[in-house]
């Protein structure tokens, strides 16, 4: 099979890293890649050949993919979801696995996602819409659910205001009292800081407990549910300073048994996918719901339409399976048919980022002892913002790497990825030193 592999981060390069182990792989090409994809090879020895088109360059994917006629085409932001790319495809007789842009709206829009968990009965937080239209009238509007809203913030000071569309992780404010709130919405529907993303907001009672990330595999009918994980969202440890796209994860997590997890997927993924029938909607592709398990039980945050990032460094690690058969039984329906099997060991990803990130940060800065790193035992350093400049690779982007080590158990996993974070050096390198710290 001739794959094309559509992305350039931690994510994608543990997409063509596990795709490239697969026998059933004979050429791949990756859109645009990084530096660590450049040097993946196939079990031929043949390498990933990275291809200088952006992943949201829709023409010219669609031009390349018609040239090279890949057997499957693998998307792995979000970005090109929403804005149709497997409609695209699938429209030109290109087979493509992701979820079309009718289900990219579970992740492009929060407000239909909120709207589609309260009318099919998954467990979720209280949450009101506001549109740039409607904020100058907001407190004073004659909506039922929005009196109810005020009422409930009266009671309960803090509140999570979202912006609509995708932020890269970023469009997620927690506010506490009333004058927070109202600036939260001010920054984010004045459109100035997510533009089109920002022109409703979610706003949504803050739910307290422990977050974890869920990962399901779906062919349209059938959903496979993963091992739980646990992602790391603020820049700090201690889960202080702002929120990013994740600074690391860990997987398994305590916090679910093996029989409460199968719990959850019967209160969250079974109504999604009746709902999902319900409304035509034809969910073939990774769901990745976040989910807060509270005092009153599981409840999802929201949803996401692909895989996580920095979720996939870890499970792809633990997957057992040919990724390539999987992917391909969730294109063709048949996923009814697979079993799962994950490694029993742990896996630890920690995230090292660019100084400032995700603030202003700078580009350029070399990176060394990669090559020290990777020496390690069942450890693997996934690169996402990197690029090489003669025989330097350096960074390029706010998360710069993916270190990723499997142990015995989660103990043995931590030491092992911090082991080889310290061989790994870049100027204003930063990391947390507190993953999987909440699970020890």
């Amino acid at each position: 099979m001739k794959l094309l592999v559509i992305g350039s981060g931690g994510r994608e390069h543990a997409l063509v890293w596990k795709l490239a182990r697969s026998p059933h792989v004979t050429q791949m090409w990756c859109a645009p890649g990084n530096a660590g994809i450049a040097q993946e090879h196939l079990t031929s020895d043949q390498k990933v050949e990275c291809v200088n088109i952006g992943a949201e360059d829709l023409p010219k994917l669609l031009a390349f993919a018609k040239e090279k006629r890949p057997d499957l085409t693998v998307v792995g932001p979000d970005n090109p979801l929403a804005l149709g790319i497997v409609d695209l495809f699938q429209a030109n007789g290109l087979r493509i696995w992701g979820v079309n842009q009718k289900a990219a709206q579970f992740e492009s829009s929060k407000a239909f996602s909120q709207s589609f968990m309260e009318k099919y009965g998954i467990p979720t937080a209280r949450a009101i819409t506001v549109t740039s239209e409607e904020f100058p009238h907001w407190e004073n509007s004659p909506r039922a659910d929005q009196r109810e809203f005020n009422l409930f913030l009266l009671e309960n000071k803090k509140c999570v205001v979202k912006a609509d569309g995708l932020a890269l992780g970023k469009g997620v404010l927690i506010c506490d009292g009333r004058s927070e709130i109202y600036s939260a919405m001010v920054e984010i529907l004045s459109g100035k800081k997510f533009g089109d993303a920002g022109r409703k907001v979610v706003l949504q009672e803050h739910l307290e407990g422990i977050e974890v990330s869920l990962h399901a595999l779906c062919d349209g009918k059938t959903a496979k549910i993963f091992p739980t994980s646990q992602d790391h969202k603020r820049a700090l440890d201690g889960d202080l300073g702002l929120n990013t796209g994740g600074m690391g994860t860990y997987s398994p997590t305590p916090f679910l048994t093996d029989a409460q997890l199968a719990d959850v997927a019967k209160t969250i993924l079974e109504p999604f996918m009746r709902g999902c029938a319900a409304e035509g909607i034809d969910y073939r592709g990774l769901l990745y719901p976040g989910v807060m398990l509270t005092k009153d039980g599981p409840k999802v945050l929201e949803f996401n339409a692909r895989f996580g990032d920095p979720e996939t460094q870890i499970y792809l690690t633990r997957l057992e399976n040919d990724l390539v058969e999987l992917l391909d039984a969730s294109v063709s329906g048949t996923l009814a048919k697979h079993d799962l099997k994950w490694s029993p060991q742990a896996s630890v990803c920690v995230v090292m980022a660019s100084g400032g990130y995700p603030g202003i940060y700078a580009k350029g800065k070399v990176i060394t002892g990669l090559d020290a790193a990777n020496a390690l035992p069942n450890t693997k350093v996934f690169h996402a913002g990197t690029a090489r400049v003669g025989e330097q690779i350096v960074t390029n982007g706010g998360r710069v790497l993916g270190v990723t080590a499997l142990g015995k158990d989660l103990k043995a996993a931590q030491a092992a990825a911090y082991a080889a974070v310290e061989r790994i050096h870049f100027d204003g390198a930063q990391f947390r030193r507190d993953i999987a710290a909440k699970a020890l």
